[in-house]
């Protein structure tokens, strides 16, 4: 079933209509809420606010556009409500893994990858928080560039022209001079699926 389907159906008031609609999207919103606020547990409260205030603004939606980015557009929102009423910044990113020793050469291999996609991130977190948020939403959660444009607010020229210079900044702080990240953040996109465990290595 199509989201517009869920949603029509949602609308009318069928509970777990809307309840595959979320799961559908929930990791997508949880990951994009710990970009946004660099802790579990408050990306997680985020995630949920944003699921409540996508109901309640279901009758609002655009049936012909899709439905991700406008839930991330409000995710993004309400992320922003939250630094101001805060008054501080939260902290973009958390190391996503704890490296293991290698003790055979496929967990070496892994531990390689795993150490280079660190490495990555380490550069990605040093970036400016709107140059990070291009990157994740382009290369890690997929989005078109119309699709990223409208989850961010902005316009599809500022999204090509802000990733051509947070990709610009990425190779610089990560090393890179060639055009390899585009595809490493692609092949590493699995070993990001989730953050840390909470109370984990960080």
């Amino acid at each position: 079933m199509t989201d517009a389907d869920l949603i029509r159906r949602a609308r009318e008031g069928d509970e777990p209509a809307f309840d595959a609609l979320m799961k559908q999207h929930q990791e997508a919103v949880f990951r994009f809420a710990y970009l946004l606020l660099g802790d579990r547990d408050e990306a997680d409260d985020l995630a949920q606010e944003s699921f409540i205030r996508a109901f309640r603004m279901l009758n609002r939606f655009d049936l012909e556009r899709p439905f991700r980015p406008w839930l991330l557009k409000i995710t993004a929102n309400l992320a922003a409500n939250r630094r101001r009423a805060a008054g501080r910044y939260f902290a973009a990113l958390r190391r996503w893994f704890v490296l293991t020793p290698a003790s055979d050469p496929k967990v070496e291999q892994e531990a390689i990858q795993r150490e280079e996609t660190h490495a990555l991130w380490e550069a990605v977190r040093r970036l400016a928080q709107p140059d990070q948020e291009v990157i994740y939403l382009r290369y890690f959660l997929e989005l078109s560039e119309a699709d990223t444009a409208e989850a961010l607010g902005i316009a599809v020229g500022t999204v090509k022209s802000r990733l051509h210079r947070a990709l610009a900044r990425l190779r610089t702080e990560w090393g890179r001079t060639d055009n390899t990240i585009e595809r490493q953040t692609t092949d590493n996109q699995s070993m990001l699926d989730q953050p840390p465990e909470k109370g984990g290595k960080e």
